[in-house]
């Protein structure tokens, strides 16, 4: 017990630290290189390369890795299966489809110039179509478990299915439409986390509370429904109720993030496994520690996009595909979902 307590504190000083020296690393680093004290004493004026450029970028990464790693934790304890996340449950395809649909067709965004950045011009119209396409991907899984019983592996092959679907569909849109139009939906779908404004922040800000909060508050429920449905209905859970409240949440999460920032893949599925075999699986540290290891992972890919080949910037979609895709071979060829 000695043993476990003193590890669960040392993750804890080893991810804090590591996320404060993230940041204070992605503030300095960049095209312009500073030092801490420079940045430091550029947090108290009003210096554009921090506060208009670098700032924003680095707390929508914060958030949006820290939101995708939270609800692939849930995910993964709701399906029982450590291979779930947003990406590989379609989830992620889902909302693309829907903010792709809002762009092209209803004129929710616009790119100031080919290949440099698109901007929502309605922060709100995007984010719904968004939550409505991952609801879809959702939906059709659930009524497809309940219909059929599908396994933990069928559920993931199911979610594969629909991310396939959704692509062609997006696909589809793209070549009926305008130039413009498909190279600003092909730009989105790169995942990019420059493109928010502090407006937009505050609003993935909120999602991103009232989620986790709730996360939180059903941390021993999650305990419970890794048993078994019947252990968790002794323990006075509702399974049903918590799997789709559970499920919801973290689509409507994830829909919010993807609609700002585009495709950003396995980050919801590195962050709670990493943190479940070198940690702990309980949903008291499970959920906390792979929201700060998911903010640090995904802070330290888009650190990496953008200075590897500077001027040039990666967009940290594809770095973390690059990541996240041997994790997921190896976690597939080592059979460590059964």
């Amino acid at each position: 017990m000695i043993e476990y307590s003193r590890r669960i504190r040392t993750a804890e000083i080893v991810l804090v630290t590591s996320l404060i020296f993230s940041f204070i690393a992605s503030l300095c680093i960049g095209s312009y290189n500073l030092t801490p004290q420079e940045v430091f004493s550029s947090l108290a004026t009003d210096s554009p390369i921090i506060w208009d450029i670098r700032l924003p970028r680095i707390v929508t990464t914060i958030l949006v890795g820290a939101s995708l790693a939270v609800s692939g934790a849930v995910m993964q304890c709701i399906l029982r299966n450590p291979l779930a996340s947003p990406f590989t449950l379609g989830i992620s395809q889902g909302a693309a489809f829907g903010a792709a649909f809002a762009i092209i067709y209803l004129g929710a965004g616009l790119m100031h110039r080919t290949g440099e950045s698109i901007t929502i011009l309605n922060p709100y119209l995007v984010p719904f179509f968004a939550f409505f396409g991952s609801l879809i991907s959702v939906s059709v899984i659930l009524t497809l478990s309940k219909i059929r019983d599908l396994s933990p592996e069928a559920m993931i092959l199911a979610g594969v299915a629909m991310a396939s679907l959704f692509q062609a569909a997006t696909m589809l849109m793209q070549y009926f439409a305008e130039d413009v139009m498909v190279a600003s939906v092909v730009f989105w779908t790169f995942g990019d986390m420059g493109r928010t404004n502090w407006n937009e922040i505050y609003i993935i800000l909120s999602a991103f509370a009232v989620c986790t909060t709730y996360f939180i508050f059903r941390r021993m429920d999650y305990n419970a429904l890794t048993l078994s449905d019947e252990t968790a209905i002794s323990l006075g859970v509702n399974p049903q109720r918590v799997r789709l409240e559970s499920l919801l949440l973290s689509s409507f999460l994830t829909a919010i993030c993807v609609s700002f920032t585009g495709i950003v893949g396995f980050v919801g599925l590195v962050a709670p496994h990493s943190i479940r075999i070198s940690v702990s699986g309980d949903h008291r540290y499970l959920i906390p520690f792979s929201t700060v290891f998911g903010a640090t992972l995904l802070l330290i890919a888009d650190t990496f996009g953008r200075t590897v080949l500077s001027p040039v910037l990666i967009p940290v979609g594809i770095v973390t595909a690059f990541v996240g895709a041997p994790v997921f071979i190896y976690l597939l060829l080592m059979g460590s979902w059964r």
